[in-house]
């Protein structure tokens, strides 16, 4: 269906030849089906654009209906008091970066700095010189025998299986070019991680795809057997993701290919489910003392989890059981609830788990305040896809961020919302072999290293300008926003930050309910 256009043109081209001789009115429809049947050959050829490749022909109506748009916009949206056109609309930042355009602006800002909620980073008089683009952390603690240099902006956990075999080819090939880390999400290492070589962070969710036994329970066994694979440079416990958090999910068996089988560890023509919850470990003590065999079995790599921030009392018993048991991941990635997911519950999407700033900087107050931050790396993840974000996130606590969709549209996504339907029209999140064609992974791999490259080249620029020689410097003080008409406030004083070890001594009213009820024998406060 989706090439029926062009072979209808192709149909009408080659029945107007004959008639065409006969009688020379057939040109009329002669020419113009040669001519769209030409271009449609050469959209079936080209390699830069995804949808052009997939929908040959039609797929130019909405490049032209995109082009347009400015112009009815400005038609319709025409300033009556001062006569000033509605601004041209600009082609999205990631977009331009990805492919290399001119990301520069002319005329000014299109932001109103005067609306409530405009937020920007002080600069200095005295800025620094131009920093190196290899914007870098390292990630290890004391237990950790193989520290990994990891970069500041890496891509976040997407499995192969939500995303197609060519989006995580792209993926890895762009993060081998630039020099950063792959999630591979809780589905588990495919040979499409493996073969563009670059680095890998292995998420393990509560199905332990890659690494469970028949009845999906933990295997330690098949663990091990992969985790020592020189390629992955970091494992990552999933407690919970921002999109869908408290929840767990289910790839149907009709789409459990031979291919995502060998991967997860699963049976064909049976449904993939990912629980909800854990089955190695139900308490605190027993989600470090699991960790801990992680990075042991793994050769002393860094190991840590990930969770959306939800009832503040589990946390904070897991700081206590971390000061009970002298146990400490090596890292902790807040994802926040505003994060994106291919499919989830309307209401969990919008109305469960909290949001990546409030999370973000109550991870942060509990290991400050419990004197555990040292040797712990704090990673934050949630509609990051500007360098702003990431000074942003890194003056709250942040010593990295992870990004999903700014990575995604680097591939060529078009948010079509298609994503739970394998329908995408893009060949990102499909398992349609003919979709995915649209998807060259050679192309793709250089975008998605161009956009991190031009991202930390943005963030660079920023800590510049803010008189750093590296973003680790940002503080809240430096972060600004505007919270009245005749008001603005920095970070530091609309939040609270606790000092070190505050938790153990005074703790502040907002925290001493919650420090109290939590228990490092039980993650329940009830």
């Amino acid at each position: 269906m989706r090439l029926l256009p062009f072979l209808i043109l192709l149909m009408l081209s080659a029945a107007s030849i004959p008639l065409a001789l006969q009688r020379p009115a057939w040109l009329f429809l002669l020419l113009p089906a040669a001519l769209l049947s030409m271009l449609g050959t050469l959209d079936l050829l080209q390699r830069k654009q995804n949808l052009r490749r997939n929908y040959p022909v039609i797929a130019h109506f909405r490049y032209l209906f995109e082009a347009l748009r400015p112009a009815i916009r400005q038609y319709l949206f025409e300033s009556e008091e001062d006569g000033r056109p509605f601004p041209r609309e600009q082609r999205s930042l990631v977009y331009r970066r990805a492919k290399g355009v001119n990301d520069k602006m002319p005329f000014g800002t299109l932001r109103d700095f005067y609306a409530p909620g405009h937020e920007w980073i002080n600069h200095s008089v005295m800025p620094t010189s131009p920093l190196d683009v290899s914007l870098r952390v390292n990630v290890g603690g004391p237990d950790c025998k193989q520290p990994y240099s990891a970069s500041v902006f890496n891509i976040s956990a997407m499995s192969f299986g939500s995303l197609s075999a060519n989006a995580i080819r792209a993926l890895n090939r762009g993060a081998k070019l630039g020099g950063f880390a792959h999630d591979t999400g809780e589905g588990g290492i495919s040979p499409h991680h493996r073969e563009g070589g670059g680095d890998l962070i292995w998420e393990i969710g509560s199905g332990y795809f890659g690494c469970r036994d028949r009845d999906g329970r933990f295997d330690s066994g098949r663990f091990a057997e992969r985790a020592v694979d020189s390629q992955v440079k970091m494992l990552e416990i999933k407690l919970s993701q921002g999109a869908k958090p408290g929840s767990g999910g289910i790839l149907p068996a009709a789409k459990v290919s031979h291919e995502i089988a060998l991967t997860r560890d699963v049976p064909m023509g049976v449904d993939c489910v990912s629980p909800s919850a854990h089955h190695a470990f139900s308490t605190p003590i027993e989600l470090l003392e699991f960790l801990a065999r992680l990075r042991e079995m793994s050769g002393g790599k860094p190991t840590g989890f990930k969770l959306c921030i939800g009832h503040p009392v589990e946390f904070m018993a897991i700081a206590k059981a971390m000061l009970a048991t002298g146990i400490k991941p090596d890292f902790i990635v807040i994802d926040g609830a505003e994060g994106g997911t291919g499919a989830a519950p309307l209401e969990l999407a919008n109305r469960v788990g909290t949001p990546l700033r409030e999370g973000l900087i109550f991870a942060r107050n509990v290991l400050v305040g419990a004197g555990l931050r040292d040797g712990i790396r704090l990673g934050a993840s949630g509609k990051v896809t500007s360098g702003y974000h990431l000074a942003s996130n890194m003056a709250l606590g942040a010593d990295w961020c992870n990004a999903g969709r700014g990575f995604m549209f680097a591939l060529g996504c078009i948010q079509s919302l298609a994503c739970h339907t394998d329908h995408c029209p893009t060949g990102i999140a499909t398992q349609d072999p003919f979709r995915q064609r649209g998807l060259v992974v050679t192309d793709k791999a250089h975008r998605v290293a161009n956009f991190h490259t031009a991202t930390l080249k943005a963030l660079a620029t920023i800590t510049a300008s803010a008189g750093m020689h590296h973003p680790e410097e940002l503080q809240p003080h430096h972060l600004q926003r505007r919270t009245g008409d005749l008001e603005v406030q920095s970070a530091a004083e609309l939040y609270t930050f606790l000092e070190p070890g505050e938790l153990l001594s005074d703790p502040p009213a907002a925290f001493a309910g919650p420090w109290r009820a939590a228990k490092a024998e039980q993650f329940s406060f009830v």
